[in-house]
């Protein structure tokens, strides 16, 4: 069995000279692409979404835009909040905020909502599973936490509060506008918010691209003008301000 992999700790720059680029590239945008296509799933099983989708599926019966084209602004607004809190973006969090919405709404033009319960229920499951499964896949790249990841950890950081209650308190405040707005809350938001934390615990460590053991061979192999990949602890990029990364109490927490 393929050991666990930890993810690195790297700065925006470094994530892009670590080595595997081009295989982590395609796992960063199969896992954007499939994160699209989950979240379109729950939203055709008409039986509730996360406390973010929640939010945007709120905003998106009220302007005259797509489900994705509102996933794309909010991140790219969620995005601009990093600036105050001194973060600094990755490829792939930038990736984030483009491919997943544009995923999104090609899902919803192929997948026709089912008609009944058990059929719903089941592309609920499914939808629930791939989002876990792609979140490892994006999250493993280490090519960049999602934004709104990135604003729960700096807001922690900033603030000296836990990550547990940041995320807590934002998805609590994201999850009870969308609501407000007539965004879909139920079943699936609960099953969503039990299930994503372990799901993520467990595709994370087995999809991570296996930087460290680059590493190793570039110091072993290094002659003139090559130098192996340093990192430096406290910079943004470390692991622990990338969705999935298990806080102090053990819990994943959820991509994006």
């Amino acid at each position: 069995m393929r050991r666990h992999v930890q993810l690195a700790n790297l700065t925006p720059r470094q994530q892009l000279r670590a080595g595997l680029l081009p295989r982590r590239l395609a796992r960063l945008m199969a896992g954007l692409v499939l994160y699209g296509v989950s979240m379109a799933m729950m939203i055709r099983s008409t039986l509730g979404l996360d406390p973010w989708d929640v939010f945007h599926a709120g905003i998106a019966t009220h302007v005259p835009l797509t489900f994705g084209q509102v996933t794309i602004i909010v991140g790219a607004l969620v995005l601009l909040l990093w600036v105050p809190l001194r973060q600094w973006p990755g490829l792939g969090t930038v990736a984030n905020v483009v491919v997943i919405g544009l995923a999104a709404d090609a899902g919803l033009a192929l997948i026709a909502p089912p008609e009944s319960m058990w059929a719903r229920v089941l592309l609920l499951g499914f939808g629930i599973v791939l989002n876990g499964v792609a979140g490892g896949l994006y999250i493993g790249s280490q090519l960049g936490p999602g934004p709104r990841d990135g604003l729960m950890t700096g807001f922690a950081r900033r603030t000296g509060l836990s990550i547990r209650l940041v995320r807590t308190t934002i998805e609590v405040v994201v999850l009870s506008v969308g609501w407000l707005l007539g965004g879909p809350v139920g079943l699936g938001t609960v099953l969503y918010a039990v299930s994503i934390g372990p799901l993520v615990q467990f595709f994370l460590p087995r999809l991570t691209v296996d930087l460290a053991g680059v590493r190793r061979r570039g110091a072993t192999s290094e002659g003139p003008g090559m130098s192996p990949v340093r990192t430096r602890p406290g910079r943004v990029g470390q692991p622990d301000s990338a969705p999935g990364r298990a806080d102090r109490r053990g819990r994943a927490s959820s991509p994006r």
